[in-house]
């Protein structure tokens, strides 16, 4: 199998499984360079994985590279995907793809023009849970679908304290957390028709409150929203609720289920790849609990498999299909992000513009 040729743009925390995966897991790919803000940051993971450490400018002139995966937060995703499809590479972005629906839209003209592939998603989607859901949806073991519920919990106080670029425009609970969620169920539902809810940030500030980190005792603005409460209608009808919660307690908390004639669809947290999926059947008789089936897993991504998702779009490219991480569904997604946003703030419901 071919190996395309992959430059990596920013050295985070998400970057070792990343680099990790798509080095060790994924054949199609071959891991050549990595660039950051700050250039000691490329260099140490550069020594730890084998790869180079370059500036970007020199990632983007080098003609070996041929797909960019993107890591970096939101706010930089439209200066770094664009300045890459002008340099002719293929990107893949980690979410979201964009902090703003227009220069999403102008993203996808780019590419469309430059004849490139754009990918942009929270790829978790792609793993054995939500693989697995898709096949007993379309197997019809749920029968008519009617209705969804998505409930989650978060702990601001410590990802705030954490993670400093979650306190910037742009990267509240919706478009940092929420895209989780929106992606998952879009793959299996389809797209969304039109939303409505209530959004709330309650808490300004937050004082830093885990020790050993330089937030720590420290007061920080936090402007995002960080309670969520909304209707959602798919295209085809089906609706449902969306519900989360950064304010609660410490650990991630996650409720989704899907609603059909045959039976409901017990989920798991979309920020993984794996875990039950649960079928339980309707029973005629109200006196008999129903027997949950665990369905079988239908690929071995259970693991943190970050890096499927340009692993997936290098075969799309090879065989001249268009990725299920396309820029398309990423730029739906944050339309509907952007819905529920502006949506909650104005106390109306907002269609989703195709």
């Amino acid at each position: 199998m071919r190996k395309m040729k992959v430059g990596v743009v920013g050295a985070g925390a998400i970057s070792d499984i990343y680099l990790k995966n798509m080095i060790e897991k994924f054949d199609n790919l071959e891991v050549v360079s990595i660039c950051a803000n700050h250039i000691e940051s490329a260099a140490k993971k550069a020594e730890q994985y084998g790869i180079k450490a370059v500036t970007m400018d020199e990632m983007f002139a080098d003609p070996e590279i041929e797909i960019v995966v993107n890591l970096t937060p939101v706010g930089a995703h439209y200066g770094i995907i664009k300045r890459a499809l002008l340099s002719g590479k293929h990107v893949y972005t980690e979410k979201t793809i964009t902090d703003d629906p227009a220069k999403a839209d102008e993203l996808c003209a780019l590419a469309d023009e430059k004849g490139l592939y754009l990918c942009s998603a929270p790829d978790t989607f792609l793993g054995a849970a939500y693989e697995t859901a898709l096949k007993a949806i379309r197997e019809g073991r749920l029968g008519d679908i009617h209705s969804f519920a998505i409930s989650a919990t978060r702990c601001n106080d410590i990802l705030l304290s954490l993670f400093s670029f979650l306190r910037q425009p742009g990267c509240g609970i919706l478009y940092d957390y929420a895209v989780y969620y929106v992606t998952a169920l879009v793959s299996l539902l389809g797209e969304v028709d039109r939303v409505g809810g209530i959004v709330a940030a309650p808490y300004p500030t937050h004082t830093g409150v885990v020790p050993g980190f330089p937030s720590f005792g420290e007061t920080f603005d936090s402007p995002n929203e960080s309670q969520v409460s909304a209707v959602i209608r798919m295209k085809s009808g089906v609706t449902g609720t969306l519900h989360i919660d950064a304010d609660s307690d410490m650990r991630d908390e996650a409720y989704f289920r899907i609603y059909g004639s045959k039976g409901t669809l017990i989920l798991t947290d979309p920020n993984q790849f794996g875990g039950d999926v649960v079928l339980l059947p309707v029973l005629l008789d109200p006196r008999k609990a129903p027997e949950p089936e665990v369905l079988a897993p239908v690929n071995e991504f259970s693991e943190n498999s970050r890096g499927i998702g340009p692993s997936e779009m290098a075969d799309a490219i090879m065989s001249g299909r268009t990725s299920r991480t396309d820029k398309r569904l990423a730029c739906h997604v944050l339309k509907v992000l952007e819905g529920i946003l502006c949506g909650g703030a104005e106390g109306r419901f907002v269609d989703i513009k195709q």
